[in-house]
This record gives structure tokens, C-alpha cells and sequence, in this order.
């Protein structure tokens, strides 16, 4: 698996639209883990609440070493009395994920919050702050690469996707947010809506997705120093041409900035960077 690739789709099996039982989630992700694109596929994600509920006991073996990411569905609040559920069942929480604002709330509030909380959270190599692309962005970027500077392991988390028409940012606004993490070193992912690898309409909804190759590539363009304009551009194409002439030279180094995005499927991704050239090999799972 290339370098570029490394940990680039987390694994949201038991969420929408896939909303597999955690059981057959479980499954399918050790089934990954062993599979010889592992190097792939980052934690397995689940929601808080589920952690919460004693969901994992007794479908995980203490001696399997299962790490995942929590997904922090009932508030920032709430994170230290789920993760402390884990250690019993011997799961780690590699990074935890948690909306801190609506859309039209100030972020600030919430990221405050979070960062009170950070230190209560065991073994946790990763925050995410999810924000909302509307009022005070700027600002609660600049709270976070603030934090991060002081050691904190917070970083940034978008919506590029959902159920309504609003969860879809423009390019040029995507474009914005990642030149404006890397204006300030800041590390972000990525959720909901990258379904497949080069941007394309999706004939039920009428949605137009972004796709997780233009963010690849998009993310390149502006770690090389590229600016909004060119950077908006690739995530505007649909021929995967351009994209792969920024990705396919930069295989063997590590991806800067986007630290990748969660998938309710592994091998659909997988597929897609197959097809395109970027992954070589073939299905074991």
C-alpha cells in the first residue's frame, strides 16, 4: 500500500448509509485488518452511545488489541464516561470525533469544552473538532492550531456530505478550509458524502459529491503552496486525469494535512484506487 494511502479510510461500517449490526462490523473489520491492504484502513468507528451501552462486551477478546475510534454522538460532555467503558473489554480509543457547534452557532463555546476535557480521555492519540462551515470557521481554526501548538493532539473535522443539500460545500468553499489548515499547520478530516473517488452527481438525490481523489489531490496542490483558485479546481473536475497527475509522482511520501475520511465500506474505495492505477493487488477479503 502506498505511503500516500497510509490509514486513508476509517472504517464506518455501523454507521449510514451502510448501518451494518456491530457484530457483523466487528467481522468485517479484523477480516481487514489481516487483509493485505490493511495498511489502508484506519480504526474501526463507533458511536459513543453504543460504547456507552456496554455494546462491545463480550465481542471482543481482551487479547485481540481492537483499536477504534469513538464517535462522540452525545456530546463533548459525555466522552470520558464512554471511553470508560473500553479498557475493560481491552479496546483503545485511538482518536475520538465530536461535533462542537450547529451550523450557525459559534464554534468557540464548544471548542473550549473539548479542550477541558482532552486530558480525561486515556490513550487518545487524536481529537477531531467537527465545524460547522458557517459563522466563526476562522476563528475556531485558529483555537485549534492555538491548542495544538501548546501540545494538544486537537485537530479539525468537515462535513463534505448528508441528507440535505447544505452538507455539501462548494469547491471553492472546501478549497477555503484547506488552504486555511494549511495556512496554520493544521491536520483535518473528512466525513459523510465521499462515496466515491472522483466527484460525480448521484442520480437519486440530485446531489453533486465531491469525490476522495480530488480531495487527495486538492490537498497536494495546497501543501505544495498552490492557492484557493487552483486548489477549488481539482475538486471541481470529474476526469480523474488531473488528479492522478498530481497523486500518482507522490505515492512513496506521506500524505500532508488530510489525515483521511471515514467509509461504511472498505472495498469500495479500495476498488476505486485499484481501477485508477493508484493501489496495486488484488481482493482477499
Amino acid at each position: 500500500m502506498p505511503a500516500l494511502l497510509d490509514g486513508l479510510v476509517d472504517d464506518a461500517a455501523v454507521f449510514p448509509p451502510g448501518s451494518a449490526a456491530l457484530p457483523d462490523a466487528l467481522a468485517a473489520h479484523r477480516r481487514h485488518r489481516n487483509a493485505w491492504y490493511a495498511d489502508l484502513v484506519g480504526p474501526l468507528l463507533v458511536p459513543a452511545s453504543t460504547v456507552a451501552a456496554g455494546e462491545l462486551t463480550g465481542l471482543v477478546d481482551p487479547a485481540e488489541g481492537l483499536v477504534v475510534g469513538v464517535i462522540g454522538d452525545t456530546g463533548v460532555g459525555s466522552l470520558p464516561f464512554a471511553l470508560s467503558f473500553l479498557a475493560p473489554d481491552g479496546v483503545t480509543a485511538r482518536q475520538v470525533e465530536v461535533a462542537v457547534a450547529r451550523r450557525g452557532e459559534d464554534p468557540l463555546p464548544g471548542i473550549a469544552e473539548l479542550l477541558r476535557v482532552v486530558d480525561s480521555l486515556p490513550d487518545v492519540e487524536a481529537v477531531y473538532a467537527e465545524l460547522p462551515l458557517t459563522f466563526g470557521l476562522m476563528g475556531a481554526l485558529d483555537a485549534l492550531a492555538a491548542a495544538r501548538a501548546d501540545g494538544v493532539p486537537v485537530a479539525a473535522k468537515f462535513r463534505t456530505g448528508g441528507l440535505a443539500a447544505e452538507l455539501f460545500p462548494t469547491p471553492a468553499e472546501l478549497a477555503a478550509v484547506i488552504c486555511a489548515c494549511r495556512d496554520r499547520d493544521l491536520p483535518f478530516k473528512l466525513t459523510a458524502g465521499l462515496h466515491q473517488a472522483v466527484r460525480h452527481l448521484d442520480p437519486e438525490t440530485g446531489f453533486t459529491h465531491h469525490g476522495y481523489a480530488n480531495a487527495l489531490a486538492a490537498t497536494l496542490a495546497a501543501a505544495e503552496g498552490d492557492g484557493v483558485g487552483r486548489v477549488a479546481e481539482l475538486l471541481t473536475v470529474a476526469d480523474p486525469r488531473p488528479l492522478l497527475e498530481r497523486t500518482t509522482g507522490r505515492l512513496d511520501a506521506p500524505r500532508p494535512l488530510w489525515v483521511g475520511f471515514g467509509s461504511c465500506s472498505i472495498l469500495e474505495p479500495l476498488t476505486d484506487l485499484i481501477r485508477l492505477g493508484l493501489v496495486n493487488g488484488g481482493y482477499d477479503a
